[in-house]
């Protein structure tokens, strides 16, 4: 009967706007949520298949929920600087457990990117779902893998230790008095690198030669510990000439071969052109030859401490000391400065060193394509993972979870993960949140046609129901 049918089509029309109101009600009660995508209740339309020309029953209607995931919402600006959001398309690899993972562990995506470190130091949103990424392993590479999920690891920050790195490199800035009166051991020719030489010098002692001017260099070792190796010079009798000493302070620092001694790294001879500049080139008489044998490559090398005992004009650090090897470049000559010989008192004007001592974490650096790098007090920085972006072929089709994350379905089809900028993957936007995608004025306009489209179906179900009364009363 029509009537009957009609009566259906209007609960179907209750049914769908409930379903309608639903759906209103979860956008604006997460109008504040970061990174939700609203849903929208679409209504078709059912047809009776009995319908001719003499006779209409009401099908009715019936509503199909849509959410618009890859609808993106505004960034804005957060303090936080593990706040992430993408720009563009993809989504974040996240986790509900931190370790112990395996390939039977579920994986959801999100676009809720408000990360911060739990006690344990992982990444972790608002909701605790923990974010994916590729570890740097040992040797500092980070392999990445397309369609392997096994490989995304929890990106824990607690596990990284202290950092410290060896001086590799010096550069040295300053002037040597060209008109510096000879000291008595060079007049005297009492000045001799391997019997009475600057590094013997103890004034106490009344031994050794006082050096015309000297140099302290501070360096760093391999455990990140502060020695210091000092340049001392000394005026010849010959212009423009200088004896120059390199050693460590202490001497106790070192064990060096025959040919060296008192903490001795290097001896030998600087000379200078007729306008004061460092003459690398120069050549001298025995029993003197230049401070370096190649001034393109002007190395200092130590061996390490658990090394054995060095030969003949090499050196290693002393065995209680317990640090491995090291090359110091000692550089004394350079277009924008160096060691120079003008008549003008003798000066140091700078000492440039790079390694560092023992540094602890202090901060975290993620960067818009992805690499978590962690920050030490000592200027020091590490890259210690990159953060996995997976895309979709159809991102809408994704089921949604709890938390405001999703799950991979049939119409989504397979993941791919990608390092943000790549394959279509959207960009990292740090110390940024996705804003929701719901608008409040259109929100609250379907609102009221939903209400009205409810009010609409139940007065077709009370008017279908007068109706049948008019029925049963024509027998009475």
């Amino acid at each position: 009967m029509s009537i009957n049918s009609a009566m259906l089509a209007g609960v179907t029309g209750l049914i769908s706007n409930s379903q309608s109101l639903a759906a209103i009600s979860d956008n604006i009660a997460n109008v504040n949520t970061v990174g939700y995508k609203r849903s929208q209740a679409n209504f078709q339309t059912l047809v009776s298949g009995r319908n001719s020309g003499s006779s209409y029953a009401a099908g009715g209607v019936t509503a199909t929920t849509r959410r618009f995931i890859t609808t993106q919402g505004l960034p804005t600006q957060s303090s936080r600087n593990t706040d992430l959001s993408i720009s563009g398309n993809g989504f974040f690899v996240v986790t509900e457990k931190s370790e112990d993972l395996t390939a039977a562990d579920a994986r959801s995506f999100t676009r809720a990117g408000s990360f911060q470190l739990d006690s344990q130091g992982y990444l972790r949103n608002d909701a605790g779902l923990y974010l994916q990424g590729w570890l740097t392993d040992a040797d500092g590479v980070i392999a990445t893998d397309p369609s392997d999920i096994t490989r995304l690891q929890s990106i824990n920050v607690s596990a990284v230790g202290g950092a410290a790195e060896q001086t590799t490199r010096v550069t040295v800035n300053a002037n040597l008095d060209a008109s510096q009166p000879l000291s008595a051991e060079v007049t005297g020719a009492t000045y001799n690198p391997a019997t009475n030489s600057m590094a013997m010098y103890d004034p106490d002692a009344g031994t050794g030669v006082k050096p015309d001017f000297w140099i302290q260099v501070p360096v760093s070792d391999s455990k990140g510990g502060k020695r210091t190796v000092q340049i001392d010079f000394l005026r010849s009798a010959t212009p423009n000439q200088w004896y120059a000493e390199v050693r460590a302070v202490p001497a106790s620092d070192i064990e060096s071969g025959t040919g060296l001694s008192n903490g001795q790294l290097a001896v030998g001879m600087v000379a200078f052109t007729e306008d004061g500049r460092l003459d690398t080139g120069a050549t001298f008489a025995a029993p003197l030859s230049p401070l370096f044998a190649d001034w393109n490559e002007p190395v200092i090398s130590f061996g390490a401490s658990s090394d054995a005992a060095p030969g003949a004009g090499a050196v290693k650090w002393a065995t209680g000391l317990g640090i491995g090897d090291q090359d110091i470049r000692l550089e004394l000559s350079g277009a924008a400065g160096g060691i120079t010989s003008f008549d003008s008192e003798s000066i140091l004007q700078s000492v440039n060193t790079n390694g560092t001592a023992f540094g602890n974490l202090t901060d975290i650096e993620i960067d818009d394509q992805g690499f978590v790098t962690a920050i030490f007090d000592n200027g020091i920085s590490r890259q210690i993972a990159q953060v996995a972006i997976a895309t979709f072929p159809n991102a809408d089709g994704l089921i949604p979870t709890n938390g405001n994350a999703y799950r991979v379905s049939k119409d989504s089809g397979t993941y791919n993960f990608k390092t943000a900028g790549s394959g279509g993957a959207g960009y990292i936007a740090p110390s940024t949140l996705e804003s929701s995608t719901v608008d409040l004025s259109s929100e609250f306009t379907g609102l009221i046609t939903t209400q009205r489209a409810y009010s609409a179906s139940s007065k077709i179900i009370t008017t279908a129901d007068q109706m049948l009364e008019e029925l049963l009363n024509i027998k009475r």
